[in-house]
């Protein structure tokens, strides 16, 4: 035979070895990728979901959220992750800076409901402080030079009457003076990420004092986890052991389930509120907060309570929850012929905002093994008020795949 003849032989044999390779390497490598995941109904699953939320969700319409027309206003509902707010600008916020004072406070000097923390003495400059105060029409309580006042009766007296005067006692018995103090307000600000609020002085006199409705909002929720806080903040009254009972100005507490926390009014910042109000989802009792700034009219504190409220009613009456019991199935799993039923691992409750809906999103694991009952399959992922994966078990055992079944 001639050496090309022997050659082309050669060549031919070797592309045919090189073909019948590539041909067996992908039927191995089909077997392989087979063996890896098990076929899931994933099509079936979405449609028996979207069935499932057609017949068992019933949103009916809710009534549009009452936004101030020309002031600042923000509402959370921490329990469904929901903050909303509207014209949200930077503006002087009154007496609401006392929310801030009453915070660095307990945050220098912790205080439990029951005891007193430190005393002072009132001086005879605090007297003609408290004067000049009440001359010039600003929020204050009473004080005579000799007086012993705690800090448990000047937060009282703080957040129930928004005295002034009590505010820059509370300074000085944190930092020694207003101005150590103020700069203890603004770095707790940053600390808690409210960028956009400033405070010049602690009781919110100056207009120069500024937040927005939605840091505001962040402020009073952080404010309320104080026991201490929520107890005097629900009080309409107090009494002080000169001044005797002083009342609250923060509009509406005590009714329509508000439980405070603090509200103020100066001519530049006109009516501010920061409102919390309780409700009951199923047997729990959960709060919604929503501040206004900046509203004006004959009565600008009343007004801003009821915008305030109004907001807080009609942001409840947007929210839903849809319970999803775990003899549901979400999806089915399988070979061939025997396919199992897939089901939430514990029943759970999604909770979501009817403006901004809810997405269910099937995330399925890979699967190597025989599926065994119980075993966790993949996740649904509910996208609503909050993120949620919820874990999804077979609620069977499947067999592992042939190896016929894992070529096709």
């Amino acid at each position: 035979m001639k050496t090309s003849e022997r050659r082309a032989q050669r060549s031919t044999r070797g592309l045919w070895t090189r073909l019948a390779g590539i041909l067996i390497g992908a039927l191995i490598a089909g077997s392989l990728i087979g063996s890896l995941t098990l076929p899931i109904s994933q099509a079936a699953a979405k449609a028996h979901l979207v069935t499932k939320l057609g017949t068992t969700l019933n949103v009916s319409v809710s009534p549009p959220l009452v936004w101030p027309s020309s002031s600042s206003a923000a509402f959370a509902i921490p329990s469904a992750g929901v903050r909303i707010s509207s014209h949200d600008t930077v503006r002087p916020i009154a007496s609401l800076t006392k929310m801030m004072t009453a915070y660095v406070t307990l945050r220098h000097l912790p205080l439990v409901q029951g005891a007193t923390g430190p005393c002072v003495t009132i001086t005879a400059d605090d007297v003609a402080t408290f004067s000049q105060m009440s001359g010039s029409d600003q929020s204050s309580v009473r004080v005579v030079e000799g007086e012993s006042l705690c800090e448990s009766q000047l937060l009282a007296g703080l957040l129930i009457h928004s005295a002034n005067n009590f505010s820059l006692l509370l300074a000085s018995m944190v930092a020694g003076n207003s101005q150590k103090f103020v700069r203890l307000m603004n770095q707790t600000a940053r600390t808690l990420g409210l960028s956009h609020t400033h405070y010049v002085e602690p009781s919110g006199y100056l207009s120069s004092s500024v937040s927005t409705a939605s840091e505001q909002v962040t402020l009073a929720e952080v404010l309320m986890r104080s026991s201490l806080v929520r107890a005097l903040v629900i009080q309409p009254s107090v009494a002080l052991p000169v001044a005797g009972t002083v009342t609250s100005f923060t509009p509406l507490v005590g009714t329509h389930n508000v439980i405070g926390v603090k509200s103020g009014h100066t001519a530049e910042a006109g009516g501010c509120d920061a409102m919390a109000m309780t409700y009951l989802d199923g047997r729990t009792t959960r709060v919604v907060y929503s501040v206004i700034l900046g509203i004006r009219g004959a009565n600008d504190l009343a007004l801003a309570g009821k915008a305030a409220l109004d907001l807080a009613t009609t942001a409840l009456a947007n929210e839903r929850s849809w319970r999803i019991s775990n003899r549901e199935t979400i999806a089915r799993v399988g070979w061939g012929p025997r396919v199992i039923p897939v089901t939430l691992r514990r029943s759970a409750v999604v909770h979501w905002w009817v403006p901004t809906g809810f997405k269910l999103v099937l995330h399925l694991r890979t699967i190597t093994t025989a599926l065994r009952k119980g075993q966790i399959v993949g996740w649904l992922g509910v996208r609503g008020s909050s993120t949620t994966r919820l874990a999804l078990v077979a609620q069977g055992s499947v067999s592992p795949p042939s190896f016929w079944q894992r070529l096709r």
